[in-house]
């Protein structure tokens, strides 16, 4: 065999995600109670349910458009404007993707030239950085302080900032923190984005999940809605995860150009799905605010064991997250992550898969059964009363 490396070297200088190594040994275990994998522990709605059938029945089976189902954009158009006060044109500005993922993939690949760069807040979706890399960007991380509750200041971004930055990524709710951004808190960021020429994915796709007040998109602002690209999707807010089911919306400039690579790369998104998140968009939202209120009720239950067991851990209003920090315990992220997976079987993140300074901290996801969480709080109050 050839002694040249088949991979390229851009794919090689990519570490695999710090997420699945730690799954990957749960799933050799027994008795494992998992807080790792960020996905709703709901049912996906009936009636979502009910469409893909009857879509299958109706012979619904062969590829829609490139852009994806006219209807369903439709749908999407009407649910940005009700919902963040942000009106598209659903035939120019909605593209319906293969989940959130590839849009945020595509939407990085035609905007970067060789050498953009593009500003990460982190702790941050570990798929923003590879995906950067991936299309030839220099990602430049924006550390956020825990003090700050894990939000975006204007100074930290005018630190960062360079005349080579072209795109902002903004992921609120936020994964992994649990954090959200209100108005008062972007208004200075819209300014300096639209004052430094700066395009903005906005990935929205907890923003059916936010406990504090409705949540803000910052393609509201003024002179931002030309400049924001919006990633959202049905897995979280709809519990459809697999349905594999995302959307981008933004100006046709942009737009345009996510289209030409989706024709390509992947011809359109799943049919079934797309029928069935119509029924989604249009009849489930009581179906969604009785996932969002179960989930309020465990992020509250947690948050109060946490401060019953010492842990230190801001109070996040958003997805379904927490990120305790583990520092008083004198273990790594990694470490106490590993510890407690082997000792207890108990299954966490360890903040440093989601950047550096995710060091010290660990997200704990609560999409699970109350059930499931108490036992939780049983094995880390056993495992941390060893650590004193």
């Amino acid at each position: 065999m050839s002694s040249k490396s088949p991979l390229s070297d851009k794919i090689n200088s990519i570490p695999p995600s710090g997420i699945r190594k730690f799954f990957d040994v749960a799933a050799t275990m027994e008795d494992v109670i998992s807080l790792g994998v960020g996905e709703p522990d709901f049912n996906t709605p009936r009636p979502v349910r009910e469409a893909a059938k009857a879509s299958l029945d109706a012979g619904h089976t062969t590829y829609t458009s490139n852009s994806g189902l006219q209807e369903l954009r439709d749908e999407i158009a009407a649910y940005t404007e009700r919902t963040i006060g942000v009106s598209y044109d659903s035939s120019t500005e909605v593209l319906i993707t293969v989940g959130g993922s590839e849009a945020i993939d595509n939407a990085l690949r035609v905007l970067l030239n060789p050498g953009d760069e593009v500003l990460l807040p982190e702790p941050a979706f570990v798929s923003y950085n590879p995906c950067t890399i991936m299309a030839d960007g220099v990602p430049v991380a924006i550390p956020l302080k825990n003090e700050n509750q894990f939000k975006l200041t204007l100074e930290e971004l005018e630190a960062a900032y360079t005349p080579k930055a072209k795109v902002l990524v903004l992921s609120f709710p936020n994964n992994p923190t649990g954090a959200i951004m209100t108005a008062a808190d972007l208004e200075p960021i819209a300014q300096f984005c639209v004052e430094n020429d700066l395009i903005v994915l906005s990935d929205e796709i907890y923003a059916e999940l936010s406990y504090l007040d409705k949540h803000v998109s910052i393609a509201s602002f003024p002179g931002m809605r030309e400049r924001t690209v919006i990633i959202n999707g049905f897995s979280k807010g709809f519990a459809m995860t697999g349905w594999r089911l995302g959307w981008a919306a933004g100006p046709e400039s942009i737009i345009s150009g996510i289209l030409k690579l989706h024709q390509y790369a992947i011809m359109c998104a799943p049919t079934t799905s797309q029928y069935a998140a119509i029924v989604a968009l249009r009849e489930c939202g009581d179906d969604v605010a009785l996932m969002r209120n179960s989930y309020n009720e465990r992020r509250k239950y947690l948050l109060g064991e946490f401060s019953r067991l010492g842990i230190d851990c801001f109070e996040p209003f958003g997805a379904f997250y927490l990120f305790p920090s583990i520092e008083k315990f004198g273990l790594s992220s990694d470490e106490f992550a590993m510890r407690i997976l082997e000792e207890e079987r108990l299954a966490v993140v360890p903040g440093s898969a989601f950047g550096e300074c995710g060091e010290g901290f660990l997200r704990i996801c609560y999409a699970y059964s109350m059930g499931e969480l108490e036992e939780a709080i049983v094995r880390l109050e056993k495992f941390i009363s060893k650590l004193h």
